[in-house]
């Protein structure tokens, strides 16, 4: 048999870091790679609880029943009503029900992109961003970013050689892969540009919540002024990403659009599953469990970042996330961490990262890795950053 796949199929290719996490069957293996929730901290009796109940109500049977493509209505309604608390203005019929955040990249990528449209993405960017963009084959054009996030004057210049541009993605809480977040000041700039030059702005947010320093700031679609901001958000980090639900808001032209797409995927999420997340946030409290998750967290981060300094040698640069999951490693210049990784630190010490290269969508840069902490123990961080310091300090003399 001789198959012709779509053209979009050549940018769909398997992942290089699943190619060199094969060890991670190997008990012994420290994976600081995924960007995993600690799952000891799921509330899995409260789930259980919940699932009962939906189950066990008069109406219960409804909770198997196929429901409308936006999804719950009362659950669209308690997403809206949490935002609008937290600072974002936003009403039901402003949010559509996804299957994670992930699906949601899916849908607005169809429904912006054509082949060779211009996308601007941070400089690294969130893998998971350009797997989900890649098969609409878009062009990428890249924004330095550094402690303050986006870098907006760096951005006004590739505006300037891309006029052609679609859509900005960012990610500006936590960012994935270097933890930074982006600036007040910086974000009121993106707005006006993307007013300026008549662009869709994508704001990834879902590591919003688990904030472990500071204030927080306004989201992008908070400030919009003009309907450009699809705002994605996701239960998978404050909840359970087994629940696989997250959300999409967006102004009714974009919203309806994005609904008719996730009815040619997938018709709906999981009836069941949105049936259960709603019973949870009206039987428990959610805001206390994500302030369980921050405490532990943050000792997490601080216990990580303490043994990278005290291990690690001179020469290592790593950034001071004030939230999410992850810390983002800059070696030397001409360090390669990918081949480290396979060839030193796989073998002779049992420790995976995910290599930085992967999250370049332009010119890649072999000298940085993302290093994951909230799903690990302690004695495991403690363990995998000290033994990956050693391999480092024979390494690099």
């Amino acid at each position: 048999m001789s198959l012709t796949f779509s053209r979009r199929m050549e940018r769909v290719r398997p992942s290089a870091i699943r190619d060199l996490l094969a060890h991670g069957a190997d008990p012994r293996l420290i994976s600081f790679g995924g960007g995993y929730p600690d799952q000891r901290l799921f509330p899995v009796a409260e789930l259980r609880s919940v699932f009962d109940s939906v189950l066990s109500d008069a109406t219960g049977s409804a909770a198997l029943q196929y429901t409308t493509s936006e999804g719950l209505p009362a659950l669209r309604a308690a997403i809206a009503d949490r935002l609008a608390a937290k600072g974002t203005p936003t009403a039901a019929d402003d949010v559509l029900i996804v299957q994670g955040g992930q699906q949601g990249l899916d849908l607005v990528g169809k429904l912006m992109l054509d082949a060779g449209d211009t996308v601007i993405v941070e400089d690294p960017t969130f893998l998971g961003a350009l797997i989900a963009l890649n098969p609409f084959e878009p062009q990428y054009a890249t924004v330095r970013i550094d402690d303050e996030g986006m870098d907006v004057e760096h951005l006004e210049t590739v505006l300037a050689r891309h006029p052609e541009t679609k859509m900005i993605y960012t990610v500006p809480d936590f960012h994935n892969p270097t933890g930074v977040t982006m600036s007040l000041a910086r974000r009121t700039r993106l707005i006006e540009l993307a007013n300026q030059h008549d662009l869709l702005i994508l704001e990834d947010t879902p590591y919003r919540e688990l904030r472990y320093d500071g204030e927080h700031l306004p989201t992008l679609r908070s400030l919009d002024t003009e309907g450009r901001v699809v705002h994605l958000g996701s239960y998978s980090k404050i909840l359970a990403p087994g629940m696989r639900l997250g959300w999409v808001i967006a102004d009714p032209d974009v919203l309806a659009r994005l609904t008719l797409l996730k009815l040619a995927a997938d018709t709906q999420s999981s009836t069941l599953n949105m049936s259960a997340i709603l019973a949870y946030t009206q039987q428990y409290d959610l805001d206390a469990h994500i302030e369980r998750l921050v405490d532990a967290y943050r000792i997490k981060r601080d216990l990580m970042l303490a043994t990278i300094d005290d291990t690690f040698p001179a020469g290592i640069e790593r950034t001071t996330p004030s939230g999410g999951l992850f810390t983002w490693l800059t070696f030397p210049e001409g360090f390669d961490s990918t081949a480290f990784m396979k060839d030193v630190a796989l073998p002779e010490a049992r420790v995976a990262y995910v290599p930085g290269a992967s999250f370049f969508a332009v010119d890649v840069k072999t000298n940085h890795a993302r290093i994951n902490f909230s799903g690990l123990s302690e004695d495991d961080i403690v363990d995998g950053i000290s033994r990956l310091g050693a391999l480092l300090t024979t390494h690099l003399k």
